[in-house]
């Protein structure tokens, strides 16, 4: 049986695509509808699962449409946390990167 996920409507960018996002696995897409049609994938997420995006907010809905296209109940699966951000380089590695020609607070080179 195979792994289906709910994408979630993010939002409309200013190309006028819509962003969709899979909380599941991460993937994250933009979609241009009709007349020209655009598919372009931002972060893959989990490529073996089926991705299934509805816009209606009720999940009777959400499951019809899945149900539709024959790809059964939506499974919502737990997403591990993400690893924390690197923490910002001390006095030592600034000092290193200002010897290497790296500015770490500013534009410009030192």
């Amino acid at each position: 049986m195979r792994v289906i996920h709910e994408m979630k409507f993010v939002g409309r960018l200013a190309s006028g695509a819509d962003e969709w996002s899979c909380p599941a696995c991460g993937r994250r897409v933009t979609l241009r509808r009709l007349p020209g049609p655009e598919l372009t994938v931002l972060e893959p997420g989990d490529e073996s699962a089926v991705h299934v995006g509805v816009i209606e907010p009720d999940a009777r809905a959400a499951a019809a449409a899945a149900d539709q296209y024959g790809l059964g109940p939506v499974q919502e699966i737990p997403r591990p946390p993400r690893p924390p951000a690197p923490a910002d380089p001390d006095a030592d590695d600034r000092r290193w990167l200002a010897e290497i020609g790296i500015d770490w607070d500013g534009d410009a080179a030192a």
